[in-house]
């Protein structure tokens, strides 16, 4: 049988993603990126000049989203992971979705994004923080060159992350107003690179990619990584560099209240016209 063109690829093994978080907790998890992200979202919604009665939280680890949001919903519940990508969202139930660090991991991201706008309410608004652009750039590159060297190839080590228009194309597709992105850079420095993929795994964000190699990486393979890492990414004291871009992305379920592009040809000047205007 010939694969479904509209199928998405299956790139996440989202079952052992759900038992890493779980690790993640027990094992105290590194909250930094995602008290960035809280905060950010808190503050954006406090340039809302609006109240919202009912909201969701989609996948955001723990629980400290919905309890810095409260004060902006008369109810909030969050949706729990789950291996699979159903939303239990009811049609046109909500004035709120949000979510923190948990999109770079969907497999299927126009059709989560689609649920999300089914289930909002006609200007209704989504607000969300992802993993994207080059988040890990020098870890990818590092293990990237030390597998070349060292093994004679190179295996998937770091998740492929979406980049802003991509982003912004996919809430268009899935039917959102007014669409918003853009991305904060956060550059972290580590005393190596073992100290960064300690991180990440109590961030629960360690490879979870379904083409993922599932062998041991050889020793040698890793201290090269280390060594290459420090070589191009070091600062003058020695200590490396880790970027994360967070893409955040927003947008509104449609309302005849919000603003529409002018039709072709209503223009009431022309360019051509605006341009002369300015030489002088």
């Amino acid at each position: 049988m010939a694969p479904n063109p509209t199928t998405a690829p299956i790139l996440f093994d989202r079952a052992l993603l759900g038992m890493r978080l779980a690790r993640a907790r027990r094992d105290g998890a590194v909250t930094f990126l995602l008290d960035r992200a809280t905060e950010d979202m808190a503050d954006r919604l406090h340039a809302v000049s609006r109240s919202f009665s009912a909201a969701v939280d989609v996948w955001t680890p723990g629980d400290g989203l919905a309890e810095a949001l409260r004060a902006r919903a008369a109810s909030i519940s969050q949706v729990e992971f789950t291996p699979s990508e159903a939303l239990p969202l009811a049609p046109e139930s909500l004035d709120l979705a949000v979510s923190a660090l948990a999109f770079q991991f969907v497999n299927d991201l126009p059709g989560v994004l689609a649920q999300i706008r089914r289930a909002l309410k006609p200007d209704g608004l989504l607000l969300a923080a992802m993993l994207g652009g080059d988040t890990l750039t020098e870890l990818r590159q590092s293990f990237a060159a030390a597998e070349a060297e060292c093994e004679g190839g190179v295996s998937p080590r770091v998740a492929p992350f979406a980049d802003l228009r991509d982003i912004g194309a996919l809430l268009q597709r899935a039917g959102f107003a007014l669409p918003v992105t853009d991305v904060d850079r956060v550059v972290v420095r580590y005393a190596s690179a073992f100290a960064l993929m300690t991180d990440l795994r109590r961030m629960g964000a360690t490879n979870v990619l379904r083409e993922r190699r599932h062998i041991p990486t050889r020793r040698a393979t890793m201290l090269r990584m280390a060594q290459i890492y420090g070589e191009r990414f070091a600062d003058a004291d020695g200590r490396i560099r880790a970027t994360f871009d967070i893409v955040w992305l927003s947008g509104w379920a449609p309302h005849e209240s919000q603003p529409k592009p002018l039709k072709p040809g209503s223009a009431k000047a022309s360019l051509e016209a605006a341009v002369k205007g300015t030489k002088r």
